[in-house]
């Protein structure tokens, strides 16, 4: 294997020791005052960028605690991508993967931050929605829905949308809490909190290859679930779909083929 160039070796002793300026010494014939400058000046800048990315997070932890997180972030991840705006997934990659939560920490620290990587990753995001062949007006139940594209769901254990200095959950809800994660045309992005039955039919919405209607969709939701009263269901999945609408989760609907 041929030698790595003594350029190369000097700006891997460089990097090694801004990320970890107290375990990893300084490139030799460097003067301190210059590496110093370099030190403070990548850790407030990955500080400043991650603070503005997790504003709810970075509020909640105390300072020293923040510092300490984004140290460790430096120190031990790799990163894939010099971007900027992916920075936020790089460091989400780093808590959910190479970080111990320790006794100190919120039980929901990684669900908050991923919450609010997504709200960051929606408002960045170049999905968009083809519009032709859709009803923006059209008939949810008797034509066949469309979700948007730029509406996300998940189910968290902790109400991440809720969390806050007044609200701080020390334990799991008794039940998985759905959110849909959504951008609207004037690109404001928004939440939606689901129940079950809700989000399993976002879910259907999004995977209808045999292009059923909204009331067939709601048929095969009351089977699967076995709900009793069907044509209940379905008045409230018609007003459901309609909330959604209102809030571009659903940008309306196409003639079912």
């Amino acid at each position: 294997m041929a030698e790595i160039p003594d350029f190369q070796q000097k700006q891997f002793a460089f990097a090694a020791h801004i990320r970890d300026p107290e375990q990893v010494p300084a490139p030799a014939g460097v003067e301190d005052r210059r590496m110093a400058i370099y030190r403070e000046l990548f850790f407030n800048n990955i500080r400043n960028l991650l603070s503005n990315m997790f504003p709810v997070l970075k509020k909640l932890l105390a300072e020293e605690k923040w510092h300490d997180l984004i140290r460790q972030f430096m120190r031990r991840h790799r990163a894939q991508t010099p971007y900027f705006l992916q920075l936020p997934q790089e460091f989400l990659d780093f808590l959910q993967n190479e970080y111990t939560l320790q006794d100190d920490d919120y039980p929901f620290l990684i669900e908050l931050a991923h919450y609010e990587y997504i709200e960051l990753a929606l408002s960045i995001s170049e999905d968009a929605n083809d519009m032709a062949g859709i009803d923006p007006d059209g008939d949810l139940l008797v034509n066949v829905p469309v979700r948007s594209a730029l509406s996300w769901v998940y189910a968290y254990q902790y109400p991440v949308h809720r969390i806050s200095s007044d609200y701080l959950p020390e334990e799991p809800a008794e039940q998985p809490v759905y959110l849909s994660v959504y951008r609207k045309d004037d690109d404001q992005v928004g939440f939606l909190e689901l129940n079950p039955v809700t989000a399993k039919l976002l879910e259907k919405l999004a995977d209808n290859p045999a292009q059923k209607t909204g009331e067939e969709l709601l048929r095969v939701l009351a089977d699967e679930i076995n709900y009793g009263d069907v044509d209940a269901l379905i008045r409230h999945g018609a007003a459901a779909l309609e909330e959604m609408r209102q809030l571009e989760i659903v940008i309306g609907s196409k003639t079912s083929v």
